[in-house]
């Protein structure tokens, strides 16, 4: 029978070489600033969120350690992480939000652990399950700021597209640069207008559409006066498409329930608090457009006109719309460079496609 030999301990281990004992270091180092990236974040979340990014922190303390070993007496100085990590801690002490969290997701899955021999496969694993825990809590926190953070980023990038294609479009036909103006800011209120309006409705048709599928409020003080042998309250759920057998169960620990005096839980109340109210909606929306919609008209309202106003509006917009990419692809957890790239892409295409209109239809004279 053939043993197995066991992983060489640290005195039986050969000399590494001097670009491992740099490898070794810039893990050390960047251990330590992940770990710290953990406890930052921590302390600023209470209750479970705030065990799990202190078992995060645990964890890449036990990561340290195992460098800690291998470099022995070679560790020197404590050495700084990578740019990158130091910038999240930097962001995690001073803001903790869910771009943080975001941020924190990409560098775990960015370890280089699972193609490295001298980190062990338990190691590598632990980057692996860190990346979707981080994940999770990121989730968590996209979660509690879906609603707004739909309404401004849409809003904003719509406004500022659809802006730009107006002001252009108008502009290549050869109206003057108070036309273009008057035009733009038109633009601005008729879209922001519209956007807010179509929150509110939006918003107002949610809770309406619930108010008509929520069960009655009052209707379960009439359960202690139900015969229990033969339970219509099971029919109800059996309505709601639940089994039989479901419905029977569940019918009976209702029953219970209120005979205990516990009463039922008020579900209705929780999903109207989390669909909103509709005017706080349309008002968001109404300024995020706005906002957008203003960065196109800038060059024209201190007094730029013709091609010089056309390319600082442009400018200004690309720069908007790249921001904007960036933080969706910072939440999504995807390349933020990417995201931007591809916003500016869809808004300048947009606005090329009706300044080529407007000089087709124009007089050419800018």
């Amino acid at each position: 029978m053939t043993l197995m030999s066991a992983s060489p301990t640290p005195s039986t281990r050969p000399e590494p070489t001097s670009a491992q004992v740099r490898r070794w270091r810039r893990y050390l180092a960047d251990e330590q600033a992940e770990g710290a990236v953990y406890r930052y974040l921590a302390a600023r979340r209470d209750g479970e969120e705030r065990e799990i990014l202190l078992g995060l922190a645990d964890a890449e303390r036990r990561h340290e350690q195992h460098w800690r070993d291998l470099l022995g007496d070679r560790a020197g100085k404590p050495q700084k992480g990578a740019l990158r990590t130091r910038l999240l801690g930097f962001l995690a002490r001073t803001f903790g939000s869910v771009f943080v969290l975001a941020l924190a997701q990409q560098a775990e899955q960015r370890s280089g652990y699972g193609a490295d021999e001298d980190a062990t496969d338990a190691m590598a694993a632990d980057e692996r399950v860190h990346g979707e825990v981080v994940r999770a809590l990121a989730t968590r926190g996209r979660e509690r700021m879906s609603g707004t953070f739909r309404a401004a980023v849409f809003g904003a990038n719509d406004g500022l597209v659809s802006n730009l294609a107006l002001v252009i479009g108008i502009g290549a036909t050869g109206v003057s640069a108070g036309t273009v103006l008057f035009t733009g800011i038109a633009g601005l209120l008729a879209g922001a207008l519209s956007m807010g309006a179509g929150e509110y409705v939006s918003v107002r048709s949610q809770r309406e559409l619930l108010e008509a599928s929520t069960p009655d409020p009052d209707a379960h003080h009439v359960i202690p006066d139900l015969d229990v042998d033969t339970n219509e309250l099971a029919l109800v759920y059996r309505a709601r498409g639940m089994s039989a057998q479901e419905a029977a169960e569940h019918a009976a620990g209702v029953i219970a329930r209120v005979a205990a005096g516990h009463g039922m839980p008020d579900r209705a109340a929780q999903a109207y608090e989390e669909i909103g109210n509709g005017w706080p909606a349309a008002i968001s929306s109404f300024c995020f457009f706005a906002s957008g919609a203003l960065v196109p008209i800038l060059p024209y309202i201190f007094g730029l006109y013709g091609l010089p106003a056309v390319a600082v509006a442009a400018a200004l917009v690309g720069l908007a719309l790249l921001g904007t990419g960036a933080v969706v692809g910072v939440l999504s957890g995807a390349p933020p460079l990417r995201r931007a790239l591809r916003q500016l892409g869809i808004g300048y295409g947009a606005a090329a496609v009706t300044y080529l209109l407007g000089l087709a239809f124009g007089t050419n004279v800018m």
